[in-house]
C-alpha cells in the first residue's frame, strides 16, 4: 500500500491516512476527490483498521458507487470489497429497513413506490378528500410532500406550518397519504430517507446496534445532502465519530432538490475537532480558466474560501462572443466549432455547449443542423421531441388538417379533459358506422347517445378547435399559438403547478411561442401556418440523422456537473437568464456557484456568449450582459477583435434606455437598482414574473433592502429590492 500512496499528492495522502475522528475534505473542481475517498477505503481495509463490513460509503448515484467499488478492488485485490457497504443513500437505507422495519409496523417485504405509483395514490387520496385536481395539481402536492420528507417534516408539523392554499391542501393529503402507504405496506422513494429516522427515534436499540456496527462512515458529494440524509449520517457516526466527508461548497447547485449547503459549511460546528483538508490542485483546467472561476466564486459571502491552482500552464484567454440576437449567437457558436475543428484538428466530441434552461437548446439545435454539425442533448431530449412541444405542435397540425386522427388522439386530452380510452373507442366506432372522420363524429356526437358529461367535454374541445381555425385564417402562427395557450390555460396551469418539471415545460412552451413570434415577424400571408409546420417537420427529420459517436454535447449547466471537455461554450449569459431571476441573495449565490461549475468544466478553452436581444415569452427583449462576465478580470477575456476587455473597454449594454456605461472594473458588482426611493407601504408595483402587486412592508436599507409584496396571482413574496427590478405603477 505504501507504493500506492506515492500516486497521491501530499494533502491527498494526509487525508487518506488520517483515519480517526471527523474529517472533511474540501475537494475543488477537478482535484481528484474520487481518488481520495477510494484510497481511504482501501487504506482502512489494508491497514486492518476495519473489516469491510464495518465501512459504510454513501454516494448519490449507482454509477459513482460502482466506480468506487471497482477502484478499491483494483487497489487491493478481487473480492476485497466483499461485505463493504457502498451504495446510494436510498439503496443502503432500503437495505437497513429490510432488516428492521418490522419494528415500526411494516413487514420486510414492503413495496417501494416509484414516482408514478406515488402520484397515483396521491390522486386517489385527493379524490377521497374531495380536493379537486383543478384547484391544486397532484404534481404540486407530490412535490410539496417530497420536499417535506427530505426536510424531515412529518405530517403534523407540515399541517401546522402550512401558510398558503396549496400547502394547506397538501397537508391534508400528506396525512392520509402516509396512512395509505402504511396500509399498503409500501414506502415511496423519500420514505427510504425518512423511515430510518423514525426507526431510530422509536427503537433506540437499533440505532445503538448500527452505531457499533459501522466504525467508519464516508460520504461523497456532501454539499448535496439534504436534512434527512444529514441527520441519519450524524446519528450513525455518533459512537465512533469516524465520519469522513468529501465535497465542495462551491459546487452546491441543487437547493431546488432539497440540498442544504449549510451541511458542509457548518461541518466544523458539528465536529469542532474535525480535521479539514483542502484539495486545491486542479488536474483539469488551465490557470486562466481557474483564475476566472476563482474570481467569480470569491464574490459569494457563504463559502469556505479556497483558490484552485493548476500546473497545466496559462493557456488561452477566455473569448467573449457578443451577438445581436440568440440566432446570431448560435450561428457564431456553430461557426467557431467548424473553424476550430479545421484549424486545430479537433473532433466534434471535444466541444460542449452549456445553457441555463432547457428551452435554450432549440435555437442552438436548429443552427447546428443547418451547419451539419452532429450533436446530442445530454441529460434531456431534443427540443422537438419533448412531450409538451409535440402536444402543442399536434394542435397546429390538426388545425391545418382536421382529418389527422393521430394528432387528434394526442391533443384530445391535452390539457386533461377526462375523455377516457373507453369513450374514445366508442367515438371511433361511431365514426366508422357513420363513415366519417373521428373529428366529424365528435362534432355530431349529440346524436350518438353519449353521456352528457362526455358531450360537454367534446363540445368544449370542438369549440376550441374551430376558434383556433378562425384565428389561423385571419392571424399569424404566433396568434394561433398564443390563443391556444390562453384558451387552454396551459402556461398558467404549469406555472401554478410550480414543480421543477412543470416550470421546465413552461419554459419550453414559451420558447415555442418565441419561435412562432420570430417566424411571424418574417413571414406574412395566408400560408404562414403551413410554412411553419414544414419548417418544424424538416427540423424534426434532420434529428434522425446518421448515428455517430463523434458529436457536440449540448446540456444545461446542471447536467454538466461531473463532466469535462476541452472546449466549452457558455451561452445566454444575460441578466435574468444566467443568473436566472433572483430575488434573494441566497439564490444569486447559487447561480454564481452554477456559473463556477460551468467554467470549471473547460480544460483548454472557454467561450462566454451573450445576446443584446432575445425572444422571451414570445416577445423580443433587450438584454443586459450577465454580471458574471463583469466579475472576471477583464485582462483575461478577449473580444472577437482579439483585444482584451481591459484594452477595448467594451461597454455594458443596458436595456432600460439609459446610455451605456463603461466596463465595470474587478470588484463587487451590482445589478441595476430598481425604483427604491418610491417604494413604501400601499404602493402598486409590477414584477416581470409575478405580475401586479401591492407593497405591504419595506425592510432594511441599502443593498440589504427587502420588500414584502402581495401579488395578485402569486401571494406574498419577499424580494431583494436591488435585484427585483420592480416598476412602480400609477
Amino acid at each position: 500500500m505504501s507504493d500506492i500512496f506515492q500516486q497521491l499528492s501530499g494533502v491527498q495522502r494526509d487525508a487518506v491516512q488520517t483515519t480517526e475522528g471527523p474529517v472533511m475534505v474540501l475537494a475543488g473542481a477537478g482535484s481528484g476527490k474520487t481518488r481520495v475517498i477510494t484510497y481511504r477505503i482501501a487504506n482502512l481495509i489494508e491497514s486492518r483498521n476495519a473489516a469491510p463490513h464495518q465501512i459504510l460509503a454513501l454516494t448519490f448515484t449507482n454509477k459513482a458507487a460502482n466506480e468506487m467499488r471497482q477502484r478499491v478492488e483494483q487497489l487491493l485485490y478481487q473480492g476485497s470489497t466483499r461485505g463493504l457497504w457502498i451504495g446510494t443513500f436510498h439503496s443502503v437505507f432500503a437495505r437497513i429497513l429490510r432488516n428492521y422495519i418490522h419494528l415500526i409496523g411494516y413487514t420486510s417485504n414492503f413495496s417501494i413506490y416509484d414516482s408514478d405509483d406515488s402520484k397515483s395514490l396521491i390522486r386517489q387520496v385527493m379524490k377521497d378528500l374531495g380536493i379537486s385536481t383543478d384547484s391544486v395539481a397532484p404534481n404540486t402536492v407530490q412535490s410539496l410532500i417530497s420536499r417535506a420528507k427530505n426536510d424531515f417534516v412529518l405530517p403534523a408539523q407540515f399541517h401546522r406550518d402550512a401558510a398558503d392554499y396549496n400547502r394547506g391542501k397538501a397537508a391534508k393529503v400528506y396525512e392520509v397519504y402516509t396512512q395509505r402507504l402504511k396500509e399498503n405496506n409500501a414506502l415511496d422513494f423519500d420514505d427510504l430517507l425518512l423511515k430510518p429516522l423514525e426507526l431510530f427515534r422509536e427503537v433506540p436499540a437499533v440505532l445503538e446496534q448500527l452505531q457499533e456496527y459501522f466504525r467508519y462512515i464516508l460520504i461523497d458529494e456532501y454539499q448535496d445532502t439534504n436534512k434527512a440524509q444529514y441527520l441519519v449520517a450524524k446519528q450513525l457516526c455518533a459512537r465512533h465519530r469516524n465520519i469522513f466527508v468529501v465535497g465542495d461548497d462551491a459546487q452546491s447547485i441543487y437547493s431546488w432538490r432539497g440540498a442544504d449547503i449549510s451541511n458542509i459549511l457548518n461541518f466544523t460546528d458539528d465536529y469542532p475537532d474535525a480535521k479539514v483538508f483542502k484539495l486545491l490542485e486542479n488536474y483539469r483546467s488551465t490557470r486562466t480558466i481557474l483564475r476566472a472561476a476563482n474570481g467569480v466564486i470569491s464574490r459569494n459571502s457563504r463559502q469556505i474560501r479556497k483558490d484552485l491552482v493548476s500546473n497545466k500552464g496559462d493557456g488561452e484567454p477566455l473569448s467573449l462572443l457578443e451577438s445581436f440576437n440568440e440566432k446570431r449567437e448560435a450561428d457564431k457558436v456553430g461557426e467557431m466549432i467548424r473553424s476550430l475543428k479545421l484549424s486545430q484538428q479537433r473532433e466534434y466530441r471535444d466541444f460542449a455547449i452549456f445553457y441555463r434552461t432547457n428551452a435554450q437548446s432549440r435555437v442552438l439545435e436548429d443552427i447546428l443542423r443547418m451547419h451539419r454539425i452532429p450533436y446530442r442533448i445530454f441529460g434531456s431530449i431534443s427540443f422537438y421531441k419533448r412531450k409538451e412541444i409535440k402536444d402543442a405542435i399536434a394542435y397546429l397540425r390538426f388545425i391545418q388538417n382536421d382529418q389527422d386522427t393521430e394528432s387528434l388522439l394526442r391533443i384530445i386530452n391535452f390539457p386533461p379533459r377526462k375523455i377516457g380510452d373507453k369513450s374514445i373507442q366508442q367515438l371511433t366506432e361511431y365514426s366508422r358506422v357513420r363513415g366519417t372522420s373521428l373529428y366529424e363524429a365528435i362534432k355530431v356526437a349529440e346524436s350518438g347517445g353519449f353521456q352528457a358529461r362526455l358531450l360537454n367535454a367534446l363540445g368544449a374541445f370542438s369549440d376550441l378547435v374551430e376558434k383556433l381555425k378562425l384565428v389561423a385564417l385571419e392571424g399569424s402562427v404566433y396568434d394561433v399559438l398564443n390563443s391556444l395557450y390562453e384558451e387552454t390555460g396551459l402556461l398558467r396551469l404549469l406555472k401554478e403547478e410550480n414543480t421543477a418539471e412543470s416550470l421546465a415545460r413552461h419554459e419550453n412552451l414559451q420558447e415555442l411561442l418565441s419561435m412562432a413570434r420570430e417566424f411571424s415577424d418574417h413571414h406574412q400571408g395566408a400560408n404562414g401556418l403551413c410554412e411553419f409546420m414544414n419548417d418544424i417537420a424538416l427540423a424534426s427529420d434532420r434529428e434522425a440523422a446518421e448515428e455517430t459517436d463523434n458529436y457536440v454535447s449540448l446540456m444545461t449547466v446542471h447536467a454538466a456537473k461531473g463532466l469535462e471537455f476541452p472546449v466549452v461554450f457558455i451561452t445566454g449569459l444575460e441578466e435574468r437568464l444566467f443568473p436566472l431571476n433572483c430575488f434573494e441573495n441566497e439564490e444569486l449565490e447559487e447561480e454564481r456557484r452554477l456559473f463556477y461549475v460551468a467554467v470549471t468544466r473547460a480544460r483548454e478553452k472557454l467561450f462566454l456568449s451573450w445576446s443584446k436581444s432575445r425572444y422571451l415569452y414570445g416577445q423580443p427583449q433587450a438584454c443586459i450582459r450577465s454580471m458574471f462576465i463583469d466579475e472576471i478580470d477583464s485582462d483575461i477575456i478577449e473580444n472577437e477583435g482579439g483585444s482584451t476587455l481591459s484594452e477595448s473597454r467594451v461597454p455594458r449594454q443596458m436595456s432600460n434606455g439609459r446610455p451605456c456605461v463603461p466596463q465595470v472594473p474587478p470588484g463587487p458588482t451590482k445589478r441595476p437598482a430598481g425604483p427604491q426611493d418610491g417604494l413604501k407601504k400601499g404602493v402598486r408595483v409590477q414584477h416581470a414574473m409575478f405580475g401586479p402587486g401591492v407593497v405591504r412592508r419595506v425592510q432594511g436599507s441599502g443593498s440589504s433592502r427587502k420588500v414584502v409584496i402581495t401579488f395578485r396571482n402569486s401571494g406574498d413574496k419577499t424580494l431583494m429590492v436591488e435585484y427585483a427590478n420592480l416598476k412602480i405603477m400609477p
